[in-house]
């Protein structure tokens, strides 16, 4: 539940996103708060939603829950390309955002994003909900504490199968691709080693493949990266893998750790670190990092707790995307325009 004294806060959701029942209703509920209107492109998708998840009321568009005076909050999970132009708007509404990640399509629609939220005055925060949970957060403190060593090299993997051949992460229009939808988990796990690597990696080269019958969208892709004080990394990310991975390793020069499922914790909660001192299994727990997210999000809004990711963090997450995308032989996502079909 919400801490006593807290206010519930009031969110609106867009669209009917399948990553909304794990991202923000189950949360809202073990929390308590309120998911005051829903929108979808079809009002009977968003009626449906409301009934099953209890969400107080059903909106006619996307712009009519922004001018709700009771929404106060945002949830975007629309697709990729729809992330840039609604958190814009949201903002320009005076709404607090938070938005799936990426939060553009590109470095230049996240730089106005950046601008929008200055102007607002309003609370923007990128999903990147792993970092909230005691899995990333055991991971910084190895580091930290000095069990690890000094940082020497980071290699993280997010892979699944592919989705069908449908699926708008197919889509460049959509701002589709590995990266997009994967990858950016890679890149920000090892951006988050910053304070260890002498602050923030430098690209050093990537490399891609595209997927057959998608031009322009990348059906995997490799980073590897550099710090200032010499440590490598490896960002890898591949939408049509054998099986699933989501692998986060940390080498020192006195120990490694390994996160088993950096990117959903709450499903395998390993830490495993070895030392000259031996090898041990730490367990995190099984609470859902999205939960831990909406707890820091509406800290953030309520009483103006720090919050490690915003939209200057958004902005060099686009930034970093858009020259991967470029070293890799691809170029950076298109955006898109309110009200234009996309398809």
């Amino acid at each position: 539940m919400t801490d006593p004294g807290r206010e519930p806060l009031r969110i609106g959701v867009l669209g009917a996103a399948r990553i909304t029942e794990r991202a923000l209703v189950d949360p809202a509920r073990a929390t308590g708060h309120r998911l005051v209107s829903v929108a979808a492109r079809d009002r009977s998708r968003a009626q449906a939603f409301a009934a099953e998840h209890g969400v107080e009321r059903v909106a006619d568009s996307y712009a009519d829950l922004l001018a709700d005076p009771e929404v106060e909050a945002v949830y975007n999970p629309l697709a990729n390309a729809l992330h840039g132009p609604w958190n814009l708007a949201a903002l320009a509404a005076g709404k607090h955002v938070l938005s799936e990640k990426p939060s553009a399509s590109n470095a230049e629609e996240a730089a106005e994003v950046r601008a929008a939220t200055v102007t607002s005055g309003t609370v923007f925060m990128e999903g990147f909900h792993y970092l909230f949970h005691p899995v990333a957060r055991r991971l910084h403190e190895l580091l930290a504490g000095g069990e690890l060593g000094e940082l020497r090299r980071v290699e993280a993997l997010v892979a699944i199968p592919a989705p069908d051949a449908a699926d708008p992460r197919w889509s460049l229009p959509l701002a589709g691709g590995a990266l997009m939808d994967l990858g950016c988990y890679s890149l920000h796990a090892v951006r988050s080693l910053a304070p260890w690597g002498g602050g923030a990696p430098r690209l050093v080269r990537a490399r891609g493949g595209e997927r057959a019958g998608a031009p322009g969208v990348d059906e995997w892709l490799d980073a590897e990266l550099e710090f200032p004080n010499g440590a490598t990394a490896a960002a890898r990310c591949h939408m049509a893998y054998g099986g699933r991975e989501m692998s986060w390793r940390i080498v020192g020069t006195r120990g490694e750790a390994c996160a088993a499922n950096f990117v959903v914790p709450h499903l395998d909660d390993r830490v495993v670190v070895r030392t000259p001192d031996g090898e041990r299994t730490e367990r995190l727990g099984t609470r859902s990092s999205y939960t831990y997210q909406l707890d820091a999000f509406a800290a953030r809004v309520r009483e103006g707790a720090p919050l490690p990711l915003d939209a200057d963090d958004a902005l060099a997450m686009m930034t970093l995307i858009d020259a991967t995308y470029r070293a890799a032989g691809f170029e950076p996502r298109p955006r898109t325009a309110v009200g234009r079909p996309v398809r």
